[in-house]
């Protein structure tokens, strides 16, 4: 081989790796690089077993459903998923409409701030963000309205992330997480001007009892809004496809249950809330929210192999291949649901504390 084919050769595929690794790699950029891969605040040599330890939970599905159980069943998805989320999906750990001419950030930041937006809250009103993740939509939000929003999640590596982001961004004195459960809020009655929870309630094993902790802390008059995962009226309990979908949402995702979305607003109503709206935001004229998952298949193949080599190579757990297989497929699941119409992650259900 003579020098000029050997440097256009080294050309191609020095290309080639660059393109397969840094242009298809952007996510990296959000926050997480995919040798930083880990189990949140499990060990290294434990990420295999309590993943293992996750998929025990649905060999017993009543207990999954039981309160005492979830809190520790949700920690242990979100010790597993969150390096993963962020380093593929980035902060926001959520879906949204797509948007012609916008990227997925700018999508997602706009859904985020539309949640705010409902909230009608004022610059140094402070807020209530249940279920808050790594704080993606806090920031957002946060940045938006001028507000102090107070961050809550159960998963403690999630808090110190938060933290992170929050400092980089400047706005960790108007942005506070705490580690906690949401179904029991250590905070005092009648404390927050508002409060919103995007995607996350449907952790809850029963939705009255993060509901009526939510009225709790509100105060009188405040609004409440939250963009909750259900089934929706094209859901056939009886067509064994639809159930495989719906399982199979739950299965990877940390789900007690999905709920339909008749349950909502009877349970809102139920705790003392008025409703004051309700929509399911992933309907025409709204583009699909689902067409980024698939849009991302040569990614998760891309990412794919990088995690099995980082992890046969001792970088990464080993743990992490069989945690970022089992979110390809739960991904599948929710295209099909989206695509189906049988499920939607944002069925916005709008609230209000009644004043005195």
């Amino acid at each position: 081989m003579d020098s000029l084919t050997l440097f256009f050769t080294a050309a191609v595929l020095g290309g080639g790796l660059y393109w397969f690794v840094c242009i298809l790699g952007g996510a990296e950029q959000k926050g997480k690089r995919a040798v930083d891969l880990s189990g949140g605040s499990i060990s290294k040599d434990n990420v295999q077993e309590n993943y293992k330890k996750y998929w025990s939970f649905f060999l017993k599905p009543k207990e999954i459903e039981t309160t005492e159980n979830v809190p520790a069943f949700v920690d242990t998805f979100y010790n597993l998923v969150t390096d993963i989320y962020e380093w593929g999906w980035g902060q926001s750990f959520h879906f949204s409409p797509s948007i012609p001419g916008k990227s997925n950030h700018e999508a997602t930041k706009l859904h985020e701030q539309r949640a705010v937006d409902f909230l009608e809250v004022k610059p140094g009103a402070r807020i209530l963000d249940a279920g808050c993740g790594v704080g993606g939509p806090m920031r957002a939000i946060a940045a938006h309205s001028g507000a102090n929003v107070v961050g809550i999640t159960i998963n403690e590596y999630q808090v110190n992330r938060a933290r992170i982001h929050n400092k980089k961004a400047g706005l960790d004195k108007q942005c506070e997480v705490v580690c906690g459960n949401f179904l029991e809020m250590p905070f005092q009655d009648n404390s927050f001007d508002g409060a919103y929870s995007i995607e996350a309630t449907c952790h809850a094993p029963k939705l009255e009892e993060v509901y009526s902790e939510i009225y709790r802390v509100l105060k009188p008059g405040s609004l409440y809004v939250s963009y909750e995962w259900v089934t929706t009226e094209l859901f056939n309990e009886d067509d064994p496809e639809h159930v495989e979908i719906i399982q199979g949402i739950e299965r990877g995702d940390a789900l007690p249950g999905l709920r339909s979305y008749k349950d909502i607003a009877e349970v809102a109503r139920k705790v003392g809330f008025e409703v004051v709206k309700e929509k399911d935001l992933a309907k025409p004229p709204a583009n699909p929210w689902w067409s980024r998952l698939k849009m991302g298949r040569i990614a998760y193949w891309r990412n794919h192999i990088v995690v099995t080599v980082l992890a046969w190579l001792g970088i990464a757990p080993k743990g992490v291949v069989d945690v970022h297989e089992m979110l390809f497929v739960t991904a599948d699941h929710l295209t099909k649901g989206g695509e189906t119409g049988i499920f939607t992650p944002m069925h916005m259900i709008l609230c209000r504390k009644p004043g005195n």
